[in-house]
């Protein structure tokens, strides 16, 4: 997405002409594959005849990903140095992600009492993935300031 937007050769829009084609991206893979797949495989492609609680909730979780990949967008943007942030911030959201996905979902379903170490060993691991990855970003060395010289007289 970076290199998408500092490629836009436009510094000024870049990273939201990048978006856009993120965008598109996301229209061809999440709508027109589903549709080829449900029609090759007989599924109902009135997708505007879906049940009314499925479609609520799908669209919501789609607007909900696109505003979250939005504000990363512009975080990125606001950020004074993006290419060293990158790699933590998008730690942070894919160690992240999961951790909150398995844990509202284990609430939500009730299923804490049938809960095995692993499920939990696997949650902490992803938690110390997302913090050593943020603590130990690749960072180039500072650059050598010019020594002065002296002026010859």
């Amino acid at each position: 997405m970076h290199t998408g937007s500092t490629s836009m050769e436009n510094k000024e829009h870049g990273r939201i002409m990048a978006f856009l084609w993120v965008g598109l991206a996301y229209f061809l893979t999440a709508v027109i594959a589903p549709l080829i797949l449900l029609k090759l495989k007989g599924g109902p492609i009135e997708f505007w005849a879906y049940p009314a609680k499925g479609l609520k909730w799908s669209l919501i979780a789609g607007i909900l990903g696109a505003i979250g990949a939005l504000g990363v967008l512009l975080a990125f943007g606001a950020s004074p140095n993006p290419p060293i942030y990158v790699p933590i911030v998008m730690s942070i959201i894919f160690a992240g992600a999961p951790i909150v996905n398995a844990i509202v979902n284990t609430t939500k379903e009730g299923n804490w009492a049938f809960v095995k170490p692993p499920f939990i060993i696997g949650i902490c691991l992803a938690a110390l993935g997302g913090y050593l990855v943020t603590q130990n970003p690749p960072k180039p060395p500072p650059t050598e300031k010019p020594v002065a010289t002296e002026k010859a007289n």
